[in-house]
């Protein structure tokens, strides 16, 4: 445990009382109607929305998780998570307009818009359950186990004491103050978190028990786990961590902030955008700064850990006071806080307060819209009024968040949950990519892939169901996630061509206000006069667009890695590569806009 001096303290206070004079210096104006409660009014301008959508995504269970990464596989482990970038890029240059266009609520309201019958409206409210309350609250536990881990290692606090400190205020601020609230609080909780993170990460590496950079780089020990690419010759490495995510993982998987084809609290962020382009801006500064930039401070505070605590054990003899189904190598990242002089240490733990408040604020709003939007004014109350509505909103966002404190206490890391998430949502990405360019896809193919996704993860996680399928144990562990991609994409493949199409009616309208494109829609623009049929389709440059983006913001990745290593010829050859592919892409994007 450390102590907190005066100055650390009022730091930390500071910020908690700067966020909940925001909250509720905003709550008049988000309590007028849904629309301001969780879309701001849809005023938001790009750059606002992107620092929210990189807020979020910086939570305090970010830096554990990229630690846990790093300790067990290296650096190059981070590619487990570095390929959803071509998602993000996919959804900047593609679906950020159409996400605009379609002038929905939520992206669950996007069901009945694109779907009919009564599935449709079935597919709606199942998955507002399904992903607002069941999904969300699982993302958010992780993000509340992490507080916990922090808070018992730094300031020696129970877990309910953690939960009813850092809960408490943000629950307080994110039923009060609505999306409005949540994306202006994230404005400085980034810009904290940011300072917070880079300063830890230059005080930790210097220690005198770690010895700089060079000293991690000429480490015996660490020599495995510095490269940013995996050993081409280990082959089950190199199909985990590289081949699977590439070839797979990243357009077939289901991923809170970076779902394929937008979704979540990422089309939260593009419906309340001022336009289009504003929608498209937010995105693509969101991706930049989080696959570029942000990681490396998480990164070589990793790093330097191995060299303080080797293994989990020197973690536990350090920290005798944490419980044993709490012990991780996701601890690491915490402990090393605890060198952190005071000032600094009041940054940082303001930092990661701020985190955890953006991650889970952004939670429970986003949850809160599904559950009134998609489920309660759908099925329980169609007359409901707008200020019943906000109240039903900020009931809901109470139980979110008690059941997602109550998970957490029942989690041991965040890797875990990492993986039962991407587990759960595989095979079920490829509709999400094609329901806007292909008519023939209906509700049932979303539930068929659904649901298939869901049984088929459970029963490859448990060894006798496993043994019994594979009669064996030679099935290679790194194959069961495209196991589950393959089984799932058939089955809704044949689902679809199995039930009867959506309605005319609803496909041409939805066509006619979001305009997709492509030759997907062939059977239905041939009987209709639409304002576009003869414009340039704008998938092809937006995958174009990508691919010149992805190449600029790797090399712009491993440019900031070298430079922090020292590798200066390999540091100026990538930012040379990331240089020369940004002016491409910024001279070929402006055609999109």
């Amino acid at each position: 445990m450390v102590e907190l001096s005066f100055i650390d303290s009022a730091i930390i206070i500071f910020f908690l009382l700067l966020v909940l004079v925001i909250g509720f210096s905003v709550s008049k104006t988000s309590s007028k109607n849904t629309s301001q409660y969780f879309l701001s009014g849809r005023t938001m301008p790009w750059w606002l929305l992107g620092i929210s959508m990189v807020a979020t995504t910086f939570s305090t269970d970010t830096p554990n998780l990229v630690t846990d990464i790093v300790r067990t596989n290296g650096v190059s482990g981070n590619w487990v998570w570095w390929v959803f970038l071509l998602t993000g890029l996919l959804t900047v240059f593609v679906y950020a307009k159409l996400w605009r266009r379609s002038d929905v609520s939520t992206d669950m309201e996007f069901y009945e818009l694109r779907y009919s019958g009564k599935a449709g409206k079935f597919l709606r409210s199942f998955r507002s359950v399904y992903l607002g309350v069941i999904f969300n609250v699982l993302a958010m536990s992780g993000v509340t186990l992490a507080a916990i881990k922090i808070g018992a290692i730094m300031l020696d606090l129970s877990a309910i004491e953690t939960i009813f400190c850092a809960g408490g205020v943000t629950l307080l601020f994110s039923a009060v103050g609505g999306f409005r609230g949540v994306v202006y609080t994230d404005f400085i909780l980034f810009f904290t978190a940011m300072a917070g993170s880079i300063g830890a990460a230059i005080y930790l590496v210097n220690l005198p028990e770690v010895g700089g950079m060079d000293s991690i780089i000429n480490n015996e020990n660490l020599s495995s786990k510095i490269s940013i690419f995996p050993n081409l010759n280990d082959k089950e490495t190199l199909w985990t961590l590289l081949i699977i995510p590439f070839a797979v993982q990243w357009w077939s998987s289901w991923y809170p902030g970076a779902e394929p084809g937008g979704g979540g609290y990422i089309a939260q962020r593009m419906l309340a955008a001022k336009n289009e382009n504003h929608a498209l801006g937010a995105t693509l500064f969101f991706n930049v700064m989080h696959y570029a930039l942000r990681p490396w401070p998480w990164i070589i505070v990793a790093l330097a850990s191995l060299i303080v605590f080797p293994d989990i054990e020197s973690i536990s003899n350090a920290f005798p006071n944490i419980e044993k189904d709490k012990l991780g190598q996701d601890l690491a990242y915490p402990a090393m806080l605890t060198f952190l002089p005071n000032g600094l240490l009041g940054l940082v733990l303001a930092s990661l307060v701020s985190a955890y408040m953006s991650t889970i604020s952004t939670h429970l709003n986003w949850g809160s819209s599904y559950v009134v939007n998609d489920f309660y004014n759908q099925l329980i109350n169609q007359k409901a009024s707008e200020k019943e509505l906000v109240k039903v909103g900020r009931f809901s966002v109470v139980i979110l968040m008690i059941v997602s404190s109550i998970i957490a206490l029942l989690l041991t890391n965040a890797y875990q949950l990492f993986d039962i998430i991407l587990m759960f949502g595989a095979g079920t990405g490829l509709i999400f990519i094609l329901r806007w360019f292909w008519w023939r896809i209906n509700a049932w193919s979303e539930i068929a892939a659904m649901l298939s996704s869901g049984i088929i993860s459970i029963a490859l996680t448990n060894q006798s169901i496993f043994n019994l399928i594979f009669n064996d144990s030679t099935f290679p562990a790194y194959m069961k996630f495209p196991f589950i991609v393959l089984i799932t994409t058939l089955i809704w493949l044949i689902v679809t061509f199995m039930t009867p199409a959506d309605d005319k009616e609803i496909l041409i309208k939805f066509y006619k206000k979001t305009k997709p494109g492509g030759p997907g829609w062939n059977m239905i623009k041939k009987d209709i006069k639409i304002d576009d049929v003869n414009k340039e389709w704008i998938v092809p440059k937006g995958i174009l667009c990508m691919l010149l983006g992805c190449i600029g913001i790797y090399s712009a990745l491993f440019s900031t890695g070298y430079f922090i290593y020292g590798f200066i010829f390999e540091a100026s050859l990538f930012l040379i590569i990331s240089i020369v592919f940004s002016t491409l892409l910024y001279f070929y994007s402006k055609k999109l806009f």
